[in-house]
């Protein structure tokens, strides 16, 4: 974990703690001997998931320089990617897990449990269902997404679940800029505002990435999210 050590403090600005540092090293463990039994991620090469799940993750700290006592919800987590790093890093984050697959919520449900994270839960949803839910809809500080969908469909699933004044960020590749244009109709319609789009250089890594942050500037028009399915197929362009 030395290589987690190095780099992460370069990236949040202060020191893992041997606690978190031992926690890290178990969620690796879980991840890979669950990953045996169903399809949570490609990478299965220790280091690797260091660099391309945890330093990613941790690389948000970027554009929010704290995480502590705000509320924040990962959506599309898959296996608990970005949130489960970012709770361990940051014990007061109020960390929700967003996915539509039950049985990847059952391994983020085991693994925080196992690490003691008192500060994860879950929600069996579509981002869509969740953004029209009173309990969710405008609920939240940061809104954060992975890999998830096309900037167009991603902003439909994540601007209405973030409050006035929140923060959706968008975990990009090398396309960000373009990604992030393509959706610019679909920003201003959803509320939202560009606030920045971050280059971050992982270690061992030849591509960098990109952090699109959003800011909620207006409340997001009721009519939207579209039911279930039809911002992918109907993007707002």
């Amino acid at each position: 974990m030395s290589l987690l050590r190095a780099h992460a403090k370069e990236l949040l600005e202060f020191d893992l703690s041997e606690c978190q540092l031992r926690q890290f090293d178990a969620l690796t463990e879980l991840l890979l001997d669950w990953n045996q039994r169903m399809n949570l991620t490609g990478i299965t090469d220790p280091s690797e998931i260091v660099v391309k799940h945890y330093l990613d993750a941790l690389s948000l700290a970027r554009v929010v320089p704290r995480f502590d006592s705000l509320g924040l919800i990962d959506v599309g987590t898959g296996a608990g990617f970005p949130g489960l790093p970012l709770a361990i890093a940051f014990p007061q984050l109020r960390a929700t897990l967003l996915d539509s697959t039950r049985k990847k919520l059952h391994f983020i449900e085991h693994a925080s449990e196992a690490l003691g994270l008192a500060n994860v839960q879950t929600l069996h949803a579509r981002a869509e269902d969740a953004g029209r839910s009173g309990r969710h809809r405008e609920r939240y500080d940061i809104v954060v997404a992975r890999a998830v969908a096309k900037m167009p469909a991603l902003m439909e699933y994540t601007l209405p679940l973030a409050r006035l004044d929140g923060q959706v960020i968008a975990m990009r590749g090398t396309s960000a800029y373009e990604d992030t244009n393509e959706a610019a109709k679909a920003i201003d319609l959803l509320g939202g505002e560009l606030f920045t789009i971050e280059e971050v250089r992982l270690p061992t890594l030849d591509n960098p990435r990109y952090l699109a942050a959003i800011d909620k500037i207006r409340p997001t028009p009721r009519r939207f999210p579209r039911s279930a399915g039809i911002p992918s197929r109907q993007p707002i362009i």
